[in-house]
């Protein structure tokens, strides 16, 4: 797997059931998979050297990231190296406007777009589509960040040129009256069996995953099977192996797709314990192209991120576990092994049960615990 980061930790926690061992390309030793895993080679997924070298070494190759060249992915596998999922597929991840322009293409529900050239291309396609609009980068960004709410020809003329001047390539967006963010997740093998996990329901704050409601509270049946097929298809048609996270919006009108991810997802991070099958065996299955496993729910889970606090506690992290398990023994854990500062991803928890809301308010309470070492007020607990 290139990439060190705490999707390549959880993966190699699920090869080991599989009785295989990962190698991880990490960018340094005390990355979030380089403290875990057995086999680590330091070298940076820009380096086409780095990555020969280490596609050497392995029998399949697969990703944390969308960040490798897409140049370097074509070359390892003019070189005969196997590449899960491959460069043609892993572009429309890597590119949102080569995305949109292709699911528009092809009938996909996607919000109305443009590409941007120069700072008028956004005012005229206010002009039909109102403002605010979102401007995004076509390339890099997540969490937030290379997205931009606009919302006026002012905005648009004092943000546009420099971003076009640093060389960025931008798209702008209709700006969609949503109900609530969805995620479709679904597995491919090369073979061609498709398997799909329950439909969640995402929440934000700044841009940044929150919580996930695994299934979606609420959701007609039919609107999850119409997310399922999308992503189904969408996995088929651009010939994804592996994971595909298809990030939606649920609006009055039916669903439009947002983001896509070919690799294990914050979305289905509630799949180690709340599915037969976690995403990152099912990941491994995939591109080493092995039988699906089972996409069934345990129970109702819900998943919230451990985000770093404003300010370090001073309590350590061993004892903030023990006062949290002396609380909540039957919260899950999962920690990255990185070291804590404002805002980052440490980690995560996943609780399971049938009463959604308790479920949801025990699952903020420890997350925020695990961060801040401290219990939020105004939570009933029963």
């Amino acid at each position: 797997m290139v990439g060190g980061g705490q999707l390549a930790r959880m993966t190699h926690q699920a090869a080991i059931s599989l009785g295989q061992s990962l190698r991880v390309l990490a960018a340094d030793e005390n990355d979030s998979a380089g403290l875990v895993a057995g086999q680590v080679v330091i070298g940076h997924h820009t380096d086409l050297a780095a990555l020969r070298a280490f596609a050497a070494e392995v029998d399949v190759l697969t990703f944390d990231h969308e960040h490798v060249p897409n140049e370097h992915l074509r070359t390892l596998a003019a070189e005969g190296f196997v590449v899960r999922p491959g460069a043609e597929a892993l572009a429309f991840a890597q590119d949102k406007l080569l995305m949109r322009e292709r699911l528009s293409a092809q009938g996909f529900p996607c919000p109305a777009f443009t590409q941007v050239s120069e700072v008028d291309d956004v005012a005229k396609f206010a002009a039909t589509h109102s403002w605010p609009v979102v401007l995004k980068t076509a390339r890099g960004g997540y969490d937030g960040r290379g997205v931009w709410m606009v919302e006026s020809d002012a905005e648009a003329r004092a943000l546009v040129p420099e971003l076009l001047a640093a060389g960025a390539e931008l798209l702008v967006e209709q700006r969609v009256e949503m109900r609530r963010e969805l995620s479709a997740l679904v597995a491919r093998s090369p073979f061609g069996q498709g398997a799909a996990w329950p439909v969640v329901e995402t929440v934000q704050d700044g841009g940044i995953n929150t919580e996930v409601l695994a299934p979606a509270p609420g959701l007609a049946e039919p609107l999850v099977q119409q997310a399922q097929e999308i992503a189904l298809r969408i996995a088929a048609e651009l010939g994804v192996v592996g994971v595909l996270a298809v990030e939606l919006f649920e609006t009055g009108d039916g669903l439009l797709i947002n983001e896509l991810a070919m690799r294990p997802h914050n979305s289905g991070h509630w799949t180690m314990d709340g599915s037969a099958t976690s995403q990152f065996e099912q990941h491994l299955r995939a591109v080493l192209d092995y039988p699906l496993g089972a996409t069934s729910l345990r129970a109702p889970t819900v998943m919230a991120n451990v985000l770093g606090a404003p300010e370090t506690p001073e309590m350590g992290p061993d004892e903030r576990l023990h006062h949290l398990f002396a609380r909540f023994p039957e919260v899950r854990v999962h920690l990255y092994g990185k070291g804590e500062r404002p805002g980052r991803k440490l980690g995560h928890v996943n609780l399971t049960g049938q009463a959604i809301e308790d479920v949801r308010e025990r699952a903020k309470l420890a997350a925020h615990w695990l961060s801040h070492a401290e219990w939020l007020d105004g939570y009933q607990i029963h």
